[in-house]
């Protein structure tokens, strides 16, 4: 092999260093490493990806209702909202195809003065919205207790007021949590701006010890106590429930298991004094940002998140810069779905907090944003399409018909009156009397339904 391989070298020696390399590929033994892979393809979970492309939908469906909401009476013409419709993506004469497939959220309907084309929210689209504001004030001693954690989290125990606007949605906090949440509880929070930066922050006045205890802290002594399980096997391991069709090996197994028993620091503690340079201490801060994000996630109000959002932590909670590649390396805590927007955003789900597509243990918050999940869900067949501009049309037509009824009675009286035909019934001549005293003036006088009568002066 080496005589072929130095006299074609001359020929050919591209060729030959090809065969150089595939020999040594092929000669070098495989490697067995015991530690997890620094990357990894991701698994894709239908389950996780099924909810994303309805919360797709709901995401649109919430721009809509916005638009709707801001105008007066809360009712827009659908020639306008094609308009406004363009500012938040959509193209000309798609906003009213996208809200009848809707009907159990928008209705459509024909305005009675200015005989358009109208949309406005169903009974049940605003009876949602209720629940949810009334869900979401209810709560308020809640989102304390969660903001409260979440700058504990950082290591100046500040935060950017920014950071935490654009994500309050996920946190369960109102638009106006500045003043509701933090101006009116000073004991907990402070707000300053920052002389170099001319940003606010959001700073904790003191941490309370009692609330330095992780989520999976708790799932654990929950655990321990349930089951009795050794103390030792799960002091520092965390959940892990690996999506269908990801391929663990034996080498993988004894890697998770090293990863599960090995210490780290809690995110609520205070590192900043320990010495970080050595090979297991760089151990640890990986997997005690592990637990930074699981906490971070955990104190969500639907346990998710755009990576986006804990993007925007990354530098006051000490987490690594490839984020994505770094919650891929731990599949079986955390599921990142690509659904829901194009692929251009990457949601973050805590896999013990789902079963089956939904919360394990749901709260009212998200119990009513997912009723707006069901009424887009919803079959349009089963609702009636427009159905004031139907039962105006009805209306409308029996008017016609009455009015077409009575022209008839009229010309058929008149006719009798001409030609002097006398009615062969028992009260002929009443009837007879009723049509020879009825004249051209009764014709602007009330008719009723009951009987054709009038009153003159």
């Amino acid at each position: 092999m080496q005589t072929f391989t130095s006299r074609a070298s001359k020929l050919f020696p591209s060729k030959v260093q090809h065969l150089w390399i595939l020999q040594t590929i092929l000669t070098r033994p495989m490697s067995q490493s015991t530690s997890i892979p620094r990357k990894q393809i991701r698994v894709r979970d239908h389950g996780y990806d099924d909810y994303m492309e309805v919360e797709k939908k709901v995401r649109k469906v919430l721009k809509f209702q916005d638009l709707i909401l801001s105008q007066p009476n809360s009712m827009l013409s659908v020639s306008r909202l094609d308009m406004l419709s363009r500012r938040i993506g959509f193209k000309q004469f798609e906003a009213g195809r996208f809200i009848l497939k809707f009907p159990h959220v928008f209705e459509v309907f024909d305005h009675p003065v200015q005989r358009i084309l109208y949309c406005r929210l169903t009974r049940k689209a605003i009876s949602q919205i209720d629940q949810e504001s009334r869900a979401l004030l209810a709560q308020i001693p809640d989102a304390v207790t969660r903001l409260r954690k979440l700058v504990m989290l950082s290591n100046t125990g500040r935060l950017r007021l920014e950071h935490v606007r654009i994500a309050r949605k996920e946190f369960g906090l109102p638009d106006d949590f500045e003043y509701s949440v933090i101006l009116k509880h000073p004991q907990f929070f402070r707000l300053f701006d920052a002389d170099e930066t001319r940003n606010k922050y959001i700073e904790i006045v003191e941490k309370d010890r009692n609330l330095a205890v992780c989520v999976i802290d708790r799932e654990r002594e929950k655990e321990y106590r349930e089951k009795g399980v050794d103390a030792e096997n799960i002091r520092f391991s965390f959940i892990v429930n690996f999506p269908p069709g990801f391929k663990i090996g034996k080498y993988y197994k004894i890697a998770v298991w090293k990863w599960q028993r090995l210490p780290y620091w809690s995110p609520y503690e205070d590192i900043s004094g320990y010495d970080l340079r050595s090979l297991e201490a760089q151990k640890r801060m990986e997997k005690r940002a592990v637990a930074m994000i699981h906490e971070l996630v955990s104190l969500t109000v639907e346990k998710k998140i755009t990576l986006e959002r804990i993007a925007h932590f990354r530098m006051a909670m000490n987490l690594p810069k490839k984020l994505k590649e770094f919650l891929l390396q731990h599949q079986g805590i955390f599921y990142i779905s690509t659904r829901g927007n194009h692929g251009k955003l990457h949601t973050v789900f805590l896999r013990e907090a789902y079963k089956k597509g939904e919360l394990v243990e749901p709260n009212d918050l998200y119990l009513a944003r997912r009723k707006l999940a069901k009424l887009v869900l919803l079959s349009p067949r089963k609702v009636k399409r427009d159905k004031e501009l139907v039962n105006y049309r009805r209306d409308g037509e029996e008017d016609e018909r009455k009015s077409f009824k009575f022209e008839d009675d009229f010309e058929a009286r008149e006719n009798v009156k001409r030609d002097g035909v006398i009615l062969e019934d028992s009260d002929g001549d009443d009837d007879l009397k009723d049509v020879s005293d009825y004249s051209d003036e009764d014709n602007d006088c009330n008719v009723s339904e009951s009987e054709n009568s009038c009153v003159t002066e």
